[in-house]
């Protein structure tokens, strides 16, 4: 399978020549100013060395700044005598230096001539995963060097530290009653949470690079807990990881370095009719174990909570709050940031406890202002309120999970946490260790939606089934106010019976529920019918749009987008992956997916090993395994020793009972082992792949994936999930080992974040959609220019729903005919979405295509086509080249090399895409119909119709197999086909009669050439005369001066003594020779009548019939008409030639003759 190794090195764009205004500028080492300058307004000290070699001390004073006398040792305050001053920094360095003002407007002209959006800061910017190749030259610079001095890991340098949590919750008490009041809100909540995700990350890899100490450095390294600059920090365990870890130990008894596959003693496992396997926690479970299942986090949990922080935040009750929160991944680990409830670190917060339990159930808290609010929030997350029984059996209503928390801080405020599961159960996921497999939220609003239009439908129909469709009918005849009134009246229906759905989110856990029986079986019946429509409706449906390619995802981030927009969990990824197994792409597209997710957890596993000089190595050497081929002693080796180390260590604390807890492999166990990643191979690494996948996803990964897999494609989604950013340099993927330590040149975080959306616009925007599919191009382009002007105010431009608005319009423009507006717009969106999403997402890589079909619509085509082979670059790295988007991209470039005439490039690439598609999608896909009525098209602008004819005829067979004859695009092909059979009868018969005329035209030539021949052919045409009216004509009839009108410049005279002598010799039986004279006539005729029949052989099946009926009557009459184009015409070439040894012309006609007169004697 094709890689795209070699186009690493044309996706980053070659940067422009830094331009230098100064040689350096630093703080001086004067500062601070001293007491006695302070009186005189001096505030800081500047050194400047320009580049002309002049070196400067510049004080900045209250008033100006000017060049004092100071030179290298002693400060002088005095200013030089020349008197240099001005009021800001740049007038005095413009005075100072030439270069420094001529390299300053260069950098405002640079500036200037960028789009404006270039120039606005990204507050949430995007990592890449590929960096320049030659790595820059590291310089030296004073000031980066003292920006690096002060590194505060996020807190502000100057001044107190942000309070996050004060922030934001003042800001979530703006007031929102107006749509001014709602920007002014939501810009400022989006400020602040960027700012805190901003400084989580940054304090996140202060807390793994062990530069901010713990506050209970003496618990067990996994419980850990961090504060830093108001954000508390925790880790989150990779469970999942360590369970396999667990159960693949190596072993020790023969010396084996091979994993087997051996039962946990603490779990017993039986299969399960659902999914993989249900484990039941036994008796035999450590009290070491048990904590860390209720207290650490996991990385389930962790997400979870994230969900239903975001959950809780869109309801956005008022007086109940929730933290804000980050979860970032960095060198193997995952760090939970949240922002600090007041009060909470300087007490129990037992005490402050009323609402939820901190013992899993044991004791559950209670308070009726406090559930008043959460009920509130519970209507809206679709909830129910329900009883449930603590640990002394008490009775308890809740409308949240058991193991929530509610708080009161020192503030007043009431704030809800732990928040890991806002939605149900997957009844399809039963067990322990599927404890924290939820349903997406996604999935119970569309769920919902369902169940109460059944509802709906259910009340209507056994009322007035016949008044309903009137009143239907009603609707759409009657005005627009009645349509409204109307569609409020259903919404408001669907609303009253959506409320009447609500879930108990504590069935199928380990808590007691109260009430009946019943009751509690309808509770569990409703959860397992959600978790019903997620298998049997919502998934084979996603999977219908994925073949129908309704649904298009390119790479794993696009798919994981698409799976979530239809509230399909990732854990789905293997059952998905066996129902679109018959299309070579999507089953690409889902085992790639599996396989890089658990190639995560394994590198993750390896880099938390790894010490700090050996991440580089560790990278390149997994790579390495993971991409190439790695050998070593073990085949199937999951395990490195360190690991293996690091559980047999494990296992003997637990014998010697411990009572610190598990530890993180973190850092001690690294210091045991030095570069215990050299001890990996390629087999380990698979096989630890496999097992991973077999276990997270119920997927087989097969063994030829390691061959097949699309290499640059996997390397890049790897590398985006954690956070390598790799040389973009041209890599041999066939070699054992392509990558080098060097080619590593940064490990960056990679976060998941709680950052607010704004609900408004997006509202405004799928309005936009609904006027623009109805064809309102108004209405529609008003829509979304007020949601981009929202987002604006409340965003900035950068910012994806931003770009989305910019497609939209674009879109509305180029339908309104607006082409160059089209353009603008469209330069917005890509412009946004290499910034926001990066430089090879596929939505930027659309984005080109796009912009390539709106300047082809301005006769633009050579932009257009640069344009597209960008976006046939950015396509191959995400998919490869085998993809129906590159297929569908192939189309759009043989059309804008049509229209330029170049058609032998565009049939290349429409004959690409037609085995592209054929080869993915299969012969009778609507995709490949597509590719046929292209290639008619083609094949019509170089007027091959029978081409053409074949293959709309493909189309229209493919159109009627898979939509039906009465579809409309059925219908346009037929219309097509007709099109093309009238064009190729009217080239038909165009082509018959310039034939005849050629023909025509190359006899007259003959016989001007051959004077001869044509005095020859004369007096042939005397002496033969007229025999073509019937057998039985007399004799007489055939004179020339009798049947055939007389010529100009013949001897009429010597013409009838020929004929009458000729004529008594027949009559008296004598075979009359010819001389010389007349076999070479005969001979020049033959010549004629045979180029005659050759031109006229070419005719169409059209007078296949005048001609055999010509043919007929010309073997009937047995004469050849002679001076006649139309006569010339009729002749058919499928009359068998004459003999050799017997001449064609007057000696066969008399033959002929002959013959005739006596079988009438």
């Amino acid at each position: 399978m094709e890689d795209s190794a070699g186009a690493l090195t044309n996706l980053l764009a070659s940067t422009p020549a830094e331009i230098k205004c100064v040689e350096s500028m630093v703080f001086s080492s004067f500062n601070p100013p001293p007491t006695y300058r302070r009186l005189h307004g001096d505030l800081i000290y500047i050194d400047v060395a320009t580049l002309e070699g002049n070196k400067y001390c510049i004080t900045g004073s209250s008033k100006s700044f000017y060049v004092n006398s100071s030179n290298k040792n002693i400060f002088d305050s005095k200013p030089t005598k020349q008197g240099l001053e001005a009021s800001t920094l740049v007038g005095l360095l413009q005075k100072i230096s030439a270069k420094f003002k001529k390299g300053f407007r260069e950098v405002l002209d640079r500036r200037a001539s960028a789009h404006p959006f270039e120039n606005v800061q990204s507050l949430l910017p995007v990592t890449s995963w590929l960096g320049a190749y030659p790595v820059p030259e590291h310089r030296r610079d004073a000031a980066r060097a003292e920006d690096s001095v002060v590194l505060s890991y996020g807190t502000e340098l100057i001044g107190m530290q942000r309070d996050w949590n004060e922030e934001l919750q003042s800001c979530r008490e703006f007031p929102h009653g107006n749509p001014q009041e709602r920007i002014l809100r939501g810009r400022a909540l989006y400020k602040v949470t960027c700012d805190f995700v901003d400084a989580a990350v940054k304090g996140a890899v202060g807390v793994i690079n062990r530069c901010i100490p713990p506050i209970n450095p003496t618990d067990p390294e996994c419980f850990h807990m961090y504060v830093h600059n108001n954000i508390f920090f925790s880790f989150a365990v990779d469970s999942d990881y360590e369970d396999i870890s667990k159960d693949h130990k190596p072993d020790c008894q023969n010396g084996s370095s091979r994993s087997t596959k051996v039962s946990s003693p603490d779990v017993i496992t039986k299969p399960d009719a659902n999914h993989g396997k249900s484990a039941e926690v036994v008796d035999s479970k450590s009290e070491e174990a048990q904590l860390a299942d209720s207290e650490q986090a996991t990385y389930a949990s962790a997400n979870n909570d994230l969900k239903g922080t975001k959950a809780y935040q869109e309801a956005d009750v008022s007086g109940l709050h929730n933290l804000a929160m980050a979860i970032v991944d960095y060198r193997g680990h995952r760090v939970v940031a949240q922002s600090i409830i007041p009060g909470i670190l300087q007490g129990d917060k037992s005490d402050s406890l009323l609402y939820g339990s901190v013992d899993n159930g044991k004791k559950i808290s209670w308070n009726e202002t406090f559930h008043s609010k959460v009920v509130e929030a519970a209507k809206q997350l679709h909830l129910k309120e329900h009883v449930v029984l603590d640990g002394s059996g008490n009775p308890i209503k809740l409308a949240a999970t058991v193991e929530c928390k509610g708080i009161v801080g020192s503030d007043d405020r009431h704030y809800i946490l732990d928040l890991m599961r806002v939605t149900p159960r997957d009844s399809n996921y039963i067990g322990q260790e599927h404890r924290f497999c939820v349903l997406r939220p996604e999935l119970i609003a569309s769920f919902v939606e369902v169940e109460s239009i059944k509802q709906s439908l259910k009340q209507k129909v056994p009322d007035a089934p016949v008044a309903s469709t009137s009143d239907a009918k009603a609707t759409s005849v009657e005005g627009d106010d009645k349509s409204e009134e109307s569609s409020v009246h259903t919404h408001e229906e669907n609303d009253n019976s959506s409320s009447e759905i609500l879930f108990n989110p504590n069935v199928f856990t380990e808590y007691k529920l109260a009430g009946s029986a019943e009751e509690i079986a309808a509770d569990e019946e409703l959860v397992k019918r959600a978790g019903t429509y997620l298998v049997d409706i919502v998934i084979p449906k996603f999977v219908q749009d994925l073949c129908s390619l309704d649904i298009s995802p390119m790479d794993g981030q696009t798919l994981t987008d698409a799976l979530h927009l239809h509230g399909i969990n990732i854990r789905y990824l293997g059952k998905i992956a066996g129902m679109v197994k018959h299309l070579p792409h999507l089953w690409d597209l889902f085992s790639t997916e599996i396989i890089v997710r658990s190639a995560k957890h394994v590198i993750k596993d390896i880099l938390r090993q790894s010490l700090d000089h050996d991440i580089a190595p560790a990278i390149a050497h997994f790579l390495n395994c993971f991409v190439g081929k790695v050998l070593g002693a073990s085949t199937k080796s999951s395990l490195s020793n360190a690991q293996s180390k690091t559980l047999k260590g494990h296992e003997n604390s637990q014998t010697q009972k411990s009572t610190k807890g598990p530890k993180l492999s973190h850092a001690a166990v690294s210091r045991k082992s030095l570069s215990t990643y050299s001890h990996l191979t390629s087999d380990g690494i698979w096989f630890s792949i496999k097992e991973f996948a077999k276990s997270k996803y119920q997927f087989e990964v097969p063994d030829e994936a390691r061959l097949s897999a699309k290499r640059v494609a996997v390397l890049r989604n790897l590398c985006r999930k954690v956070g390598i950013t790799i040389a973009a340099r041209k890599y041999d993927m066939d070699a054992s080992s392509p990558f080098e330590a060097s080619d590593m040149l940064n490990l960056q975080p990679v976060v998941k974040h709680s950052v607010p959306t704004c609900t408004d616009a997006k509202n405004l925007m799928e309005a936009g959609k609904v006027r623009m599919a109805e064809g309102t191009l108004n209405e529609a382009y008003a829509l979304f220019s007020e949601a981009f002007s929202l987002l604006q105010q409340i965003t900035g431009p950068m910012h994806k729903d931003a770009a989305n608005c910019c497609r939209y319009l674009a879109m509305v423009l180029y339908h309104a005919g607006d082409t160059a507006g089209a353009i603008v717009q469209q330069h917005r969106e890509l412009i946004i979405n290499e910034r926001c999403l990066g430089l090879d997402h596929p939505d930027t890589a659309h984005s080109y295509g796009n912009m390539a079909l709106f300047y082809h619509g301005l006769n633009q085509t050579e932009l257009a086509l640069r344009h597209m082979s960008r976006t046939l670059l950015l396509l191959s790295l995400a998919s490869g080249p085998d993809h129906p988007d590159v297929a569908a991209t192939l189309i759009n470039v043989a059309m804008m090399y049509q229209d330029a005439s170049n058609m032998n490039t565009a049939l290349r690439y429409l004959q690409e895409a037609l085995m592209k598609n054929e080869r993915l999608l299969g012969p009778d896909h609507v995709q490949t119909a597509v590719c046929y009525h292209a290639l008619a098209i083609a094949f019509s602008c170089m007027s091959l119709y029978k081409l053409s004819i074949q293959h709309e005829k493909k189309t229209y067979d493919i159109l009627v197999k898979q939509l039906g004859e009465n579809d409309s695009r059925t219908k346009d092909s037929e219309n097509w086909l007709n099109t093309f059979k009238l064009r190729e009868e009217q080239v038909n018969a165009q082509k018959q009669k310039d034939q005849g005329a050629n023909a025509s035209d190359n006899a007259v030539k003959f016989l001007k050439a051959n004077p001869a021949f044509l005095q020859a052919m004369k007096a042939a045409a005397l002496q033969s005369g007229d025999r073509s009216a019937n057998v039985n004509r007399s004799l007489n009839a055939a004179v020339v001066g009798e049947g055939v009108p007389r010529l100009r410049g013949v001897d009429e005279r010597a013409a009838r003594a020929t004929a009458e002598a000729r004529k008594k010799a027949v009559a008296r039986g004598l075979n009359v020779r010819n001389g010389p004279a007349a076999n070479h006539a005969s001979d020049e005729l033959a010549q004629i009548l045979k180029l005659i029949n050759t031109a006229s052989g070419s005719s169409t099946s059209a007078s296949a019939k005048t001609e055999e009926s010509a043919s007929e009557g010309q073997a009937t009459n047995g004469s050849v008409q002679n001076g006649a184009a139309t006569d010339a015409k009729s002749a058919d070439i499928n009359v068998p030639p004459a003999p050799a040894n017997q001449p064609v012309g007057l000696g066969a006609t008399l033959e002929l003759k002959k013959q005739k007169s006596k079988q009438k004697s």
